[in-house]
């Protein structure tokens, strides 16, 4: 069984930038499209970005869209997600996932997720 373990979390002050990672263990990513998502206090789940197997595509809510970068290692078997001007608004725990339907329909199980708190 797969297990996506998500890290790099933390609290930095607004404008700061952060780099989250996750490792995917117990089998191999391999041909899976990959996303971030979100999870702020008292709010549903949302989609944050996606790519490809191969990376040659990405795709961005439009709220952290020239903000964050999404990226793969395949033979790591690690994405990961970099955060630039990062906003207050973007508090929550931030998870990952595979996709079962590009851009942003995730399926399997959720790992625990790594908190980002932003200080304004």
């Amino acid at each position: 069984q797969v297990q996506l373990v998500e890290s790099g979390g933390g609290l930095v002050q607004a404008g700061g930038s952060l780099r989250l990672s996750c490792a995917a263990s117990g089998r191999s990513n391999t041909g899976y499209a990959m996303g971030w998502f979100r999870q702020a206090p008292g709010k549903e789940r949302e989609f944050v970005a996606s790519i490809t197997w191969s990376g040659g595509s990405t795709y961005y809510a439009d709220s952290v869209k020239g903000r964050f970068t999404i990226s793969r290692v395949n033979a790591k078997n690690t994405m990961y997600l970099q955060m630039n001007s990062l906003k207050p608004e973007d508090t929550a725990v931030y998870y990952c996932n595979f996709l079962r339907s590009w851009p942003r329909e995730a399926f399997g199980s959720w790992g625990q997720g790594t908190q980002v708190t932003i200080s304004s």
